[in-house]
C-alpha cells in the first residue's frame, strides 16, 4: 500500500483525507490538533504543526512515504516542497514556494517577467518609503498572509500608516506590501500542472464584503464569462505560472478583468484554492475531480481528466449571520441542492475579521445561474 503524506488537518484538508483513503492510499497525516477535524479519518496522526519542516521531513523519511500534499494553505506548500525535493518526490521547488507565497516576491518574478499586474512597493511599518507616483485607492496587504488577513483599500493618505501596520500585524515577516488598486471583476482561475504543462479547470467568480477588507463571502462556477475571455485567460495565467515556476499540482490565480477586458493579476498561489473552490467546485461545475488529481501528482502520476459526475453549476456561502443561513434555506427552497453544509462557531456576535473566522459554508449545485 503506498504511503501519502497529508499536511493540515482542518476542514478543507479532511477532503484530501478522505479522496486519499478512497484511493486505497496509507494517510499520514501533520497538524496540531486543535481544529484537526481530519483527525479521525486519518490512519496515522502525528501532533506536529505544519510549520516544522524539519520534524516532518524526518517523520517522513522514517514512514518511507511516496507522496506528500495539501490542498489549502500557502504555510503547508512550504513544508510540501521542502519535504518532497529532500525526499526526491514530485512537487514544486523549494524555490518556487518561497515565491508564490511571499507576495512580494511574486510581483517581482512577475515584473521580471511582463506579467500584468498592479504597481507595487514593500514597506516595512517604520520604514522611510516613496509612492508619490502611486495614484489611490491603494490596496495595503500582508507580504506573506491569505484568506484575506490583514488586507485595506484605502483612498487617501491619512489612511496609510494604520493600514501599513495592521497588514505588518499580521504579517509572518511584518511587512506589508502597498500597491495600486486594480480595477474591475474579480475571479479566480484553477489549474493543474503535471511536469510543467498546465491544464485550465475552471474559472470562478468571487464574491466579497468589497472595501475596506475583501472577505469572501461567496464563489459561482462556472463564472459567466465568454470562451473567448477564458482563453484570453489561460494565456495570461500560463505565462505566470511560468514566472513563479510552478510546474507541478494545483494553482490558484486570482484575477481581475475591467470593462475593457483587460487582465490584472492579483496573486497566484502554488496550491488549490481555498473556500471548498478546489475541494468541492471544481468536481461540481466541470466533473474533473481535482482533489484526486493533486494527490496522483503528488505520487508521480498524470492527473485523470475523466469526468466523474455530471456538470452542474455550483456555489458556496459563507455564513457571517444567522440571516445568510436564512437566504441559504432559501435558495434550497429556490431549486439548489446541497452539497454540504459546515457549520463550525455557534452565533456568538464575533466580528468576522478574515476568512478563518466566518462561522461557517453552504456547498449548493443546481441547474440554475448562480446568483
Amino acid at each position: 500500500m503506498k504511503k501519502i503524506a497529508i499536511i493540515g488537518a482542518n476542514d478543507f484538508q479532511r477532503q484530501l483525507i478522505l479522496k486519499a483513503k478512497e484511493m486505497g492510499l496509507e494517510t499520514h497525516v501533520f497538524a496540531w490538533e486543535d481544529g484537526a477535524v481530519g483527525k479521525a479519518d486519518a490512519d496515522y496522526f502525528y501532533p506536529i504543526s505544519i510549520i516544522e519542516k524539519e520534524l516532518i521531513l524526518e517523520k517522513c523519511k522514517e514512514i518511507g512515504i511516496d507522496g506528500i500534499c495539501s490542498i489549502a494553505s500557502d504555510l503547508a506548500v512550504l513544508t510540501v516542497d521542502y519535504v518532497a525535493e529532500k525526499m526526491g518526490l514530485n512537487a514544486n521547488s523549494i524555490e518556487c514556494s518561497e515565491i508564490a507565497t511571499n507576495k512580494f516576491l511574486m510581483r517581482k518574478a512577475f515584473k521580471k517577467n511582463g506579467d500584468p499586474i498592479p504597481k507595487f512597493i514593500e514597506v516595512g511599518e517604520n520604514e522611510k518609503f516613496d509612492i508619490s507616483d502611486f495614484s489611490y485607492p491603494l490596496i495595503v496587504k500582508p507580504t506573506d498572509r491569505s484568506g484575506s488577513r490583514g488586507i485595506t483599500k484605502i483612498t487617501d493618505k491619512s489612511q496609510l500608516s494604520a493600514a501599513i501596520k495592521s497588514a505588518c500585524n499580521e504579517s509572518f515577516e511584518h511587512k506589508a506590501m502597498i500597491e495600486e488598486f486594480a480595477e474591475g471583476k474579480e475571479y479566480s482561475v484553477e489549474c493543474v500542472s503535471f511536469h510543467g504543462k498546465p491544464t485550465l479547470l475552471a474559472v470562478t467568480e468571487k464574491i466579497t464584503t468589497g472595501a475596506p477588507h475583501f472577505i469572501e463571502t461567496g464563489h459561482n462556477e462556472p463564472a459567466p464569462i465568454s470562451a473567448e475571455m477564458v482563453e484570453k485567460i489561460k494565456s495570461v495565467v500560463y505565462h505566470a505560472l511560468n514566472s513563479l515556476k510552478i510546474t507541478e499540482g494545483a494553482s490558484h490565480s486570482e484575477i481581475k478583468i475591467d470593462d475593457d477586458g483587460n487582465i490584472k493579476i492579483i496573486e497566484i498561489g502554488s496550491r488549490m484554492g481555498g473556500d471548498c473552490i478546489g475541494s468541492d467546485l471544481v468536481r461540481i461545475s466541470t466533473g474533473y475531480d481535482f482533489t484526486k488529481m493533486v494527490i496522483d501528482v503528488a505520487l508521480g502520476n498524470e492527473p485523470d481528466f475523466k469526468k466523474v459526475v455530471e456538470p452542474r453549476n455550483a456555489a458556496v456561502r459563507f455564513i457571517f449571520t444567522e440571516k445568510d443561513m436564512a437566504d441559504c434555506e432559501e435558495m434550497l427552497n429556490d431549486g439548489w441542492q446541497l452539497e454540504r453544509k459546515f457549520i463550525e462557531h455557534e452565533f456568538d456576535g464575533h466580528t468576522i475579521t478574515d476568512s478563518s473566522n466566518r462561522y461557517g459554508y453552504y456547498i449548493m449545485k443546481g441547474n440554475m445561474l448562480c446568483s
